[in-house]
């Protein structure tokens, strides 16, 4: 594991779309009764291994607006009894429906932190 750093806009911005990804997965596999028991992932090695500078603001957003959309069509399509299936991961159990209330949250927490950090008004 690397040192973690202070992490740029663009990485705190693929982080919460990395993060997106890998919790809405979890989400239809835990919906679909998918009874494997998944792994963490190391948030900074994501970060590391990104590329996040050689990408524009414009491509990170444009990446996190269709991942968005995507997810909102997911969590759209789940019954109530798919979103109450409980899964395992990094060895916690939840249901589908609180992955989809920690999406939301990520996103308010790293947001919280842009405006704090980056933005100071």
């Amino acid at each position: 594991m690397r040192k973690s750093y202070k992490w740029s806009i663009k990485e705190i911005l693929v982080h919460i779309i990395d993060d997106e990804r890998i919790y809405g997965y979890r989400a239809l596999c835990f919906a679909r009764n998918d009874k494997t028991n998944f792994p963490g992932f190391e948030q900074d090695e994501y970060n590391f291994n990104s590329d996040t500078s050689e990408r524009t603001i414009e491509n990170i957003m444009e990446e996190y607006e269709a991942l968005r959309l995507s997810t909102i069509t997911l969590f759209n399509g789940l019954s109530e009894k798919s979103l109450k299936r409980m899964g395992i991961a990094n060895g916690h159990q939840a249901s589908a429906r609180a992955l989809g209330y920690h999406i939301l949250g990520h996103d308010l927490h790293h947001i919280k932190i842009i405006e704090n950090l980056y933005i100071k008004r």
